[in-house]
């Protein structure tokens, strides 16, 4: 496991972290409500590309400017933010202090438009940004040029290999307690989806019916139109081997490395949140079979409650599919050049 202390003093700015994979929802949020913090305690993760503040009109920056910053398309903004800004949990930071001045937000919070606005607690640096205002997961980001990485001298936690995770622990539902729909789901299927759109070369393609169930028209508006050329299935660890001729695999991440899980033979695969996935590939518990009679006297019966259902349809995050789209270098093919023209800028 490892501290980051501040590259001036060489004060402990976290607690003892080990390094997992950057959330795929982590810049997407639902606007006008509160999250909860985007990192689990004790974990940190890495973005590597520039993503916030300050940003630059994409028409002074010019395609080769805005390529070499990570995006590949026209765009309404281009990011020239730090690259590989690392982000822990709120609650692992230690001795850092806000900056007043500096701690501007929508309504509810502060949303780090004024850049780094918490400083070392030992020499004043400015070394964070503290980042919870309303349609943000709450975060804090390390500046990469500000800290310095350590050894915490505890032992390091292995990445474990696909068949040593214990995939139900990451299920995520798709419906929280009062029939809203996750914020996590709203976020990851438009990424996925994006992704889909790439691999496929803006070709129809029939989605696995868990997927077209349980979120209906809402994906289709996001897939190009026409009868599917091209079949996406659920495959993964522990699931049936895929068959070599299947078109598109819609695979897990794997949650410490961020790598899509592979199948034995060549295929397309197409990552997906592993809590998403993990939701329709992991068996749940069921109900034991009924036992015949009436229930005896003074015993209480267990009966398995229906699922959560949605208040409202299921509305993929405004910006989550468009914004990961024109970070994939894929969407320069002159495949996707009249998909990108129609759908880039699509809420």
């Amino acid at each position: 496991m490892d501290v980051f202390v501040c590259a001036g003093c060489g004060a402990e700015l976290t607690a003892p972290v080990s390094r997992v994979a950057l959330p795929v929802h982590t810049h997407f949020g639902a606007w006008e409500q509160l999250h909860p913090p985007l990192m689990e305690p004790a974990t940190y993760a890495v973005e590597p590309l520039p993503f916030g503040a300050p940003w630059r009109p994409w028409n002074d920056v010019g395609e080769d400017l805005a390529a070499r910053q990570g995006v590949y398309a026209p765009w309404y903004s281009v990011s020239f933010a730090a690259r590989d800004r690392i982000v822990i949990a709120p609650g692992d930071s230690r001795d850092m202090v806000l900056i007043p001045e500096k701690c501007a937000g929508y309504c509810r919070g502060i949303d780090g438009r004024d850049g780094p606005n918490l400083a070392c607690g030992g020499c004043g640096s400015a070394v964070a940004t503290r980042m919870d205002d309303c349609g943000l997961w709450q975060a804090v980001w390390l500046e990469p040029d500000a800290v310095r990485r350590r050894p915490s001298g505890l032992p390091a936690v292995p990445t474990p290999d696909w068949d040593e995770l214990d995939l139900e622990s990451y299920v995520v539902p798709p419906v929280e307690p009062d029939g809203s729909w996750s914020f996590r789901w709203e976020a990851a299927v438009p990424v996925a989806l994006a992704h889909l759109v790439a691999a496929c070369e803006a070709r129809p393609v029939a989605l696995p019916d868990p997927l077209t169930d349980l979120l209906g028209d809402a994906l289709a508006r996001y897939l190009p139109a026409g009868p599917p050329e091209l079949t996406a299935r659920l495959a993964g660890p522990g699931m049936p081997a895929p068959r070599s001729g299947d078109d598109v695999l819609l695979v897990p991440r794997h949650p410490v490395t961020g790598q899509p899980w592979r199948p034995p033979h060549a295929a397309v695969v197409v990552p997906l949140d592993t809590g998403v996935w993990a939701h329709f590939a992991v068996p749940g518990e069921t109900s034991p079979l009924p036992a015949s009679g009436r229930v005896p006297e003074g015993v209480l019966r267990d009966d398995y409650p229906l699922p959560p259902r949605p208040w409202r349809s299921f509305l993929p995050h405004s910006t989550a599919f468009s914004s990961t789209l024109v970070r994939l270098p894929a969407i320069r093919r002159p495949a996707l050049r009249a998909y990108r023209d129609r759908f880039a800028h699509r809420p």
